[in-house]
Protein backbone atom coordinates (compact mmCIF):
# COMPACT_ATOMS: atom_id res chain seq x y z
CA UNK A 1 0.00 0.00 0.00
CA UNK A 2 1.36 3.32 -1.08
CA UNK A 3 1.05 6.63 1.50
CA UNK A 4 -1.53 8.44 -0.64
CA UNK A 5 -3.68 5.18 -0.96
CA UNK A 6 -4.89 6.02 2.66
CA UNK A 7 -6.22 9.95 1.89
CA UNK A 8 -9.64 10.30 2.63
CA UNK A 9 -9.34 12.65 -0.79
CA UNK A 10 -6.68 12.89 -2.83
CA UNK A 11 -4.54 15.54 -2.07
CA UNK A 12 -5.62 16.18 1.15
CA UNK A 13 -4.43 15.21 4.44
CA UNK A 14 -7.98 14.67 5.73
CA UNK A 15 -11.46 15.46 5.62
CA UNK A 16 -12.54 18.68 4.32
CA UNK A 17 -14.48 20.17 7.58
CA UNK A 18 -17.83 21.48 6.82
CA UNK A 19 -18.56 24.11 4.38
CA UNK A 20 -15.44 24.29 2.31
CA UNK A 21 -15.29 22.13 -1.30
CA UNK A 22 -12.75 21.51 -3.58
CA UNK A 23 -12.48 23.97 -6.75
CA UNK A 24 -9.89 22.83 -8.76
CA UNK A 25 -7.27 19.98 -8.56
CA UNK A 26 -3.97 19.47 -10.83
CA UNK A 27 -0.56 18.62 -11.34
CA UNK A 28 2.36 19.19 -13.12
CA UNK A 29 2.95 17.99 -16.75
CA UNK A 30 6.48 16.07 -15.99
CA UNK A 31 7.82 17.41 -19.45
CA UNK A 32 6.82 21.47 -18.82
CA UNK A 33 8.46 20.85 -15.54
CA UNK A 34 11.56 19.54 -16.60
CA UNK A 35 11.74 21.97 -19.05
CA UNK A 36 11.05 25.08 -16.90
CA UNK A 37 11.57 23.91 -13.32
CA UNK A 38 14.90 21.75 -14.14
CA UNK A 39 16.44 23.52 -16.59
CA UNK A 40 16.50 20.52 -18.80
CA UNK A 41 17.25 22.45 -22.33
CA UNK A 42 20.17 24.03 -20.37
CA UNK A 43 21.59 21.02 -19.65
CA UNK A 44 21.25 19.39 -22.44
CA UNK A 45 22.58 22.38 -24.40
CA UNK A 46 25.96 22.23 -22.00
CA UNK A 47 26.49 18.57 -23.06
CA UNK A 48 25.84 19.51 -26.51
CA UNK A 49 28.54 21.93 -26.11
CA UNK A 50 31.15 19.80 -24.38
CA UNK A 51 30.64 16.80 -26.99
CA UNK A 52 31.13 19.79 -29.86
CA UNK A 53 34.01 20.71 -28.09
CA UNK A 54 35.47 16.98 -27.95
CA UNK A 55 34.41 16.84 -31.53
CA UNK A 56 36.77 19.75 -32.56
CA UNK A 57 39.48 18.77 -30.32
CA UNK A 58 39.73 15.27 -32.09
CA UNK A 59 39.03 12.99 -29.27
CA UNK A 60 36.27 10.87 -30.56
CA UNK A 61 35.79 8.66 -27.50
CA UNK A 62 36.44 11.48 -25.19
CA UNK A 63 33.69 13.30 -27.34
CA UNK A 64 31.06 9.58 -27.29
CA UNK A 65 32.01 9.43 -23.01
CA UNK A 66 30.49 12.80 -23.02
CA UNK A 67 27.20 12.12 -24.62
CA UNK A 68 26.84 8.87 -22.43
CA UNK A 69 27.16 11.28 -19.39
CA UNK A 70 24.70 13.79 -21.06
CA UNK A 71 21.99 11.29 -21.76
CA UNK A 72 22.41 9.55 -18.11
CA UNK A 73 21.89 13.51 -16.86
CA UNK A 74 19.26 13.71 -19.00
CA UNK A 75 17.56 10.91 -17.92
CA UNK A 76 17.97 11.56 -14.32
CA UNK A 77 16.40 14.90 -14.79
CA UNK A 78 13.41 13.51 -16.95
CA UNK A 79 13.07 10.56 -13.92
CA UNK A 80 12.68 13.14 -11.70
CA UNK A 81 10.51 15.11 -12.90
CA UNK A 82 7.95 11.89 -13.68
CA UNK A 83 8.04 11.64 -10.10
CA UNK A 84 7.42 15.09 -9.10
CA UNK A 85 4.10 15.25 -11.12
CA UNK A 86 2.82 11.41 -10.02
CA UNK A 87 3.65 12.52 -6.28
CA UNK A 88 2.56 16.08 -6.69
CA UNK A 89 -1.33 17.24 -6.13
CA UNK A 90 -2.07 21.16 -6.28
CA UNK A 91 -5.65 21.81 -4.42
CA UNK A 92 -7.83 25.18 -4.59
CA UNK A 93 -10.77 24.86 -1.97
CA UNK A 94 -13.03 27.99 -1.11
CA UNK A 95 -10.65 28.54 1.80
CA UNK A 96 -7.12 27.42 0.88
CA UNK A 97 -4.53 26.35 -1.18
CA UNK A 98 -2.85 22.72 -0.90
CA UNK A 99 -0.01 21.36 -1.62
CA UNK A 100 0.58 17.63 -1.44
CA UNK A 101 4.60 17.79 -2.46
CA UNK A 102 7.67 15.42 -2.32
CA UNK A 103 8.95 12.51 -3.90
CA UNK A 104 10.35 10.43 -0.87
CA UNK A 105 8.91 12.12 2.30
CA UNK A 106 5.42 13.13 1.07
CA UNK A 107 4.01 16.34 3.03
CA UNK A 108 0.58 18.76 2.59
CA UNK A 109 1.16 22.49 3.07
CA UNK A 110 -1.69 24.42 3.90
CA UNK A 111 -2.02 27.90 2.76
CA UNK A 112 -5.25 29.72 3.76
CA UNK A 113 -7.00 32.35 1.18
CA UNK A 114 -6.62 35.23 3.89
CA UNK A 115 -2.81 34.73 3.96
CA UNK A 116 -2.22 34.64 0.35
CA UNK A 117 -1.10 38.42 -0.67
CA UNK A 118 -1.28 38.05 -4.31
CA UNK A 119 -0.19 35.16 -7.24
CA UNK A 120 1.75 35.43 -10.10
CA UNK A 121 0.96 33.64 -13.16
CA UNK A 122 3.88 33.43 -15.29
CA UNK A 123 2.79 31.93 -18.96
CA UNK A 124 5.08 28.96 -20.51
CA UNK A 125 3.45 28.71 -23.64
CA UNK A 126 0.50 25.97 -25.02
CA UNK A 127 -1.74 27.17 -22.15
CA UNK A 128 0.79 25.45 -19.23
CA UNK A 129 2.18 28.01 -16.78
CA UNK A 130 2.97 28.48 -13.17
CA UNK A 131 0.91 30.52 -10.26
CA UNK A 132 3.55 31.58 -7.38
CA UNK A 133 2.00 32.44 -4.27
CA UNK A 134 3.40 36.13 -1.94
CA UNK A 135 1.99 34.77 1.67
CA UNK A 136 1.25 37.84 4.07
CA UNK A 137 2.80 38.02 7.37
CA UNK A 138 5.20 36.17 8.75
CA UNK A 139 5.90 32.29 7.35
CA UNK A 140 7.61 29.62 8.81
CA UNK A 141 8.17 27.65 5.24
CA UNK A 142 11.68 27.46 4.09
CA UNK A 143 13.01 27.22 0.46
CA UNK A 144 14.69 23.60 1.02
CA UNK A 145 11.17 22.70 2.10
CA UNK A 146 9.31 24.05 -0.70
CA UNK A 147 11.45 23.12 -3.46
CA UNK A 148 11.65 22.37 -6.28
CA UNK A 149 7.85 24.08 -5.94
CA UNK A 150 9.32 27.54 -4.84
CA UNK A 151 9.78 30.34 -6.99
CA UNK A 152 13.47 30.55 -7.85
CA UNK A 153 15.54 33.32 -6.07
CA UNK A 154 13.12 34.14 -3.39
CA UNK A 155 15.23 32.70 -0.85
CA UNK A 156 14.81 35.40 2.09
CA UNK A 157 10.66 34.68 2.12
CA UNK A 158 10.08 31.83 0.04
CA UNK A 159 6.80 32.14 -2.43
CA UNK A 160 5.34 28.59 -2.90
CA UNK A 161 4.23 28.51 -7.05
CA UNK A 162 1.88 25.66 -8.50
CA UNK A 163 4.06 24.68 -11.39
CA UNK A 164 3.50 23.58 -14.86
CA UNK A 165 0.29 23.66 -15.02
CA UNK A 166 -1.67 22.60 -18.50
CA UNK A 167 -4.62 24.69 -16.97
CA UNK A 168 -2.87 27.22 -15.52
CA UNK A 169 -5.02 30.70 -16.35
CA UNK A 170 -7.81 28.25 -15.32
CA UNK A 171 -6.43 27.77 -12.34
CA UNK A 172 -5.40 31.63 -11.54
CA UNK A 173 -8.92 32.43 -12.47
CA UNK A 174 -10.43 29.71 -9.62
CA UNK A 175 -7.81 30.88 -7.46
CA UNK A 176 -8.85 34.62 -7.84
CA UNK A 177 -12.49 34.05 -7.63
CA UNK A 178 -12.34 32.41 -4.42
CA UNK A 179 -9.62 34.62 -2.58
CA UNK A 180 -11.97 37.47 -3.61
CA UNK A 181 -14.68 35.99 -2.50
CA UNK A 182 -13.30 35.43 1.23
CA UNK A 183 -10.93 38.09 1.87
CA UNK A 184 -13.85 40.33 2.41
CA UNK A 185 -15.86 38.08 4.34
CA UNK A 186 -12.96 38.14 6.67
CA UNK A 187 -12.22 41.64 6.80
CA UNK A 188 -16.61 42.25 7.67
CA UNK A 189 -15.42 39.84 10.38
CA UNK A 190 -12.80 41.35 12.03
CA UNK A 191 -13.80 45.07 11.48
CA UNK A 192 -17.29 43.42 13.44
CA UNK A 193 -15.71 42.04 15.94
CA UNK A 194 -13.37 45.31 16.95
CA UNK A 195 -16.32 46.93 16.63
CA UNK A 196 -18.01 44.89 19.49
CA UNK A 197 -14.71 44.94 21.51
CA UNK A 198 -14.91 46.99 24.59
CA UNK A 199 -13.63 50.48 24.63
CA UNK A 200 -10.39 51.02 26.81
CA UNK A 201 -11.06 53.34 29.79
CA UNK A 202 -9.68 56.72 29.62
CA UNK A 203 -6.29 56.98 31.86
CA UNK A 204 -6.71 52.49 32.94
CA UNK A 205 -3.19 52.57 31.92
CA UNK A 206 -2.10 54.83 33.97
CA UNK A 207 -3.76 53.25 36.87
CA UNK A 208 -2.18 50.11 35.92
CA UNK A 209 1.13 51.90 35.95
Amino acid sequence: MREHDIEPIRGLPGDLPPGEAVLWQGAPDAWVFARSALGARWIGGYFALLVGWALVGGTPIGALLTAGFGVLAMGLVYGFALLVARTTVYTITNRRVVLRIGVALSKCINLPLVKLGGADLRKLGAGYGDIALSIEGQSMLGYAILWPHARPFRLAKPQPMLRALPDAAEAAGILARATAAVVPVQQRSEAALAAQAPRPVLGAREVAA
